[in-house]
């Protein structure tokens, strides 16, 4: 019996994807080990956003060949992708298996096993010229008490800093029948959340035929309605898909988490169209009162760039008083990372990095300080908590899980109550980032 060990970088696209390709091994009668040494295949699904992702992925393809160098050590996903000339070349790297191939993982190791030549042809497609879904599934997860269930694939957005929709392809929907088929399969095994995840969830469905379109909106009403699940959470959306019927239909569904992701990026307009976003500040704002309209304090988080070429002293400054109005829940800052293919990496006036190292600081301390806040605000209203894991604060063992807002909270070490519903009152901060649940 073989031994395959597995690491998954990036998305939670990745993890899913990841999750499968290891049930895909182990019905093909593989071992599966820790990724430490001794394994006779080790199976890197790499990430590609940014060149500190393109880093870690070499870094632990080199580990692994460094672990076990007779082993198979294979490279797959985004940075197959996008590196496909660098990877020939580097003699850590085995096979090569890219997007919308990993389906064939067992079948491309067999012929290598059976010593039959494997070729980038086959294993490495042009993936912007696919329209076809990778039908990856999976019968359990590793993470037992949310189901992250991937719907869709690829990205037509183009925003000029991103190389994603390279490496991933255009917009690819999952059949709406398959999803609720996995979630339900997924509940009747105890997971009681499912989290519905994609590249760009708010294009799931646009590739359809005309006559068998549906939208997001009715794919979650569909999971919504399978009895074991009890909350349902979105991936990251685009400001545009809140409407006020979007976001009065989600508030109509008692089982939604009311925590959404808006991807922002910028909060000055000049910056967000030399970005190519396809909206402006004022409809992000619009989009943000409609949640809070709808819902009850909702957790609002988002991604900001800072450093993007052309950002001046000013333009920062205008997003760093927009997010101050906006007061988001949590903010996810980021460095503007060059990546050689898009046309940010060609725009003129790169800023240096010591000015993208202040900035980024500057929004990480706005960051806790409206976190802090948010978690303040829910303060002494009753809720209900998954708990997932053990924790210790100041020698006290506690097992946290997080509210439907995805706020963080604790009760004391009890065995037998991860994967629980835990109703409480939110009572006091026990750390800057945990609230402690008085039951």
């Amino acid at each position: 019996m073989r031994k395959a060990a597995l690491h998954n970088l990036g998305c939670k696209v990745n993890s899913y994807e990841t999750e499968a390709m290891q049930q895909l091994l182990e019905n093909a009668g593989y071992e599966i080990v820790p990724f430490a040494e001794g394994a006779d295949v080790y199976i890197i699904n790499t990430c590609s956003v940014t060149n500190i992702a393109d880093r870690k992925s070499r870094q632990m393809l080199h580990r692994a060949k460094k672990m076990n160098p007779s082993a198979v050590v294979i490279a797959a996903g985004c940075y197959v992708q996008a590196a496909g000339e660098e990877l020939k070349k580097d003699e850590a790297v085995d096979l090569v298996i890219g997007n919308n191939k990993k389906t064939e993982l067992v079948s491309i190791l067999e012929d290598y096993f059976a010593q039959n030549k494997v070729t980038e042809e086959e294993t490495v497609i042009d993936i912007s010229h696919t329209a076809e879904y990778e039908n990856l599934s999976i019968s359990r997860i590793g993470d037992h008490t949310r189901a992250f269930v991937k719907v869709q694939d690829g990205c037509n957005q183009f925003c000029s800093y991103c190389i994603i929709p390279y490496t991933r392809g255009r917009v690819r929907s999952r059949k709406p029948q398959e999803v609720v088929e996995e979630i339900t399969r997924l509940a009747a095994l105890g997971y009681e959340e499912a989290v519905l995840t994609g590249i760009h969830l708010s294009s799931y469905g646009m590739d359809f035929p005309a006559e068998e379109r549906i939208g997001l909106l009715e794919l979650i009403i569909k999971v919504h309605e399978i009895p074991e699940i009890k909350r349902i959470r979105l991936g990251s959306l685009e400001p545009r898909i809140i409407t006020e019927e979007f976001a009065k239909a989600l508030a109509g569904m008692e089982k939604i988490c009311p925590h959404f992701h808006l991807s922002l990026q910028s909060g000055c307009d000049a910056t967000l169209k030399r970005m190519n976003r396809r909206y402006n500040t004022k409809e992000y704002l619009t989009g943000c009162e409609l949640l809070r309209s709808a819902f009850k304090n909702p957790a609002i988080t988002t991604d900001i760039i800072v450093g993007f070429p052309g950002e001046t002293d000013a333009e920062f400054e205008t997003t760093r008083e927009y997010l101050k109005k906006l007061q988001f829940y949590e903010m996810h800052v980021f460095k503007y990372s060059v990546r050689n293919g898009t046309r940010a990496a060609d725009m003129p006036d790169q800023i240096q990095e010591s000015v993208k190292t202040k900035r980024s600081g500057e929004l990480l301390t706005l960051e806790r300080e409206m976190s802090l806040s948010y978690r303040e605000s829910h303060l002494g209203s009753q809720t209900e908590v998954l708990m997932e894991e053990e924790y210790e604060v100041d020698g006290k063992r506690y097992v946290i899980g997080h509210t439907k807002e995805y706020l963080k909270a604790a009760v004391p070490f009890e065995e037998g109550i991860k994967g629980r519903m835990i109703k409480g009152i939110l009572w006091k901060m026990l750390t800057d980032e945990i609230i402690f649940l008085k039951c």
